[in-house]
């Protein structure tokens, strides 16, 4: 099979061609994204860590009994952050929400209008969706490397490859929920003289909630996953402990960051969703 490797694609130096073009001939506007998502970054992390941690808890208590009206939920909220507080993880998990939360800013941004207007154009949808599986199911690590390219070391190329990852997830789901929405009801603004916004603003985006919440809970929990993979290109937060321990064969601090990770996933799970926890 020498034959075939001999006249190998040149899959590699064409999209090193391509990332060395967009580097050299987008300096600007990289450059304008970087600051603009290290200033989202700065301002939810001094948001986070500017007050003493009680306060941030109670405002993380008080957020769950809006959401879910449980006071089990909200004392399993608040014990979970104790722990957190007990293990002396408390800025490494700041860090980390920081990075979840900047990038459920970016990712709804983008993601809801994106899945809206898939949801109106079924051709528009049908050219995206490679796109989107390419996007799930490369590599995280591979995100890494572009993400360096572009933006060096630090928290804005891990919120970089972070967005990658997640967006499919609020676009699909946007899509899903704007696409599904009964004629009857679109028929039924229609008849009333309703023009596209207000179908859109009266029924398919009404209709359409409970799959867009999903999306943002599904977008909260895809980055929390990346705060390890994040860490490998200096991104600050949980995963730098676990990626230190890895290095050093470290059980005791592999588990102790490991198992905060879990407890933060349980508090933003919990808070987010309704269930039988309640």
């Amino acid at each position: 099979m020498d034959w075939l490797t001999d006249h190998k694609l040149p899959v590699g130096e064409f999209a090193s061609a391509v990332f060395d073009w967009i580097r050299d001939n987008a300096e600007g506007a990289l450059d304008g994204l970087s600051v603009a998502m290290e200033s989202l970054i700065e301002g939810i992390l001094w948001v986070l860590q500017t007050p003493p941690p009680l306060v941030i808890i109670l405002a993380f208590v008080a957020l769950t009994w809006l959401f879910q009206r449980s006071w089990k939920t909200c004392l399993l909220v608040a014990l979970g952050f104790v722990f957190i507080l007990n293990q002396d993880y408390w800025e490494e998990t700041t860090e980390s929400l920081t990075l979840v939360l900047s990038a459920c800013v970016v990712c709804m941004a983008i993601g809801v209008p994106i899945g809206i207007a898939a949801a109106h154009r079924p051709r528009f949808y049908a050219a995206l969706r490679p796109v989107l599986d390419l996007m799930q199911t490369l590599p995280t690590f591979v995100y890494l490397i572009p993400a360096i390219v572009f933006f060096g070391i630090g928290m804005v190329p891990g919120l970089i490859a972070t967005v990658i990852f997640v967006l499919p997830a609020p676009i699909r789901l946007t899509q899903l929920g704007i696409a599904s929405t009964p004629e009857r009801l679109t028929e039924a603004v229609r008849a009333f003289g309703g023009t596209n916004r207000d179908v859109l603003l009266k029924a398919e985006l009404p209709y359409a909630l409970p799959q867009i919440k999903a999306g943002l809970n599904q977008t909260i929990m895809l980055a929390l996953s990346m705060v390890v993979v994040a860490a490998l290109v200096g991104a600050d937060g949980l995963g730098v402990p676990v990626v230190r321990a890895l290095n050093q064969v470290n059980t005791s601090l592999g588990f102790e960051s490991g198992l905060v990770i879990v407890v933060v996933a349980i508090i933003l799970d919990r808070m987010l969703n309704k269930g039988d926890h309640q």
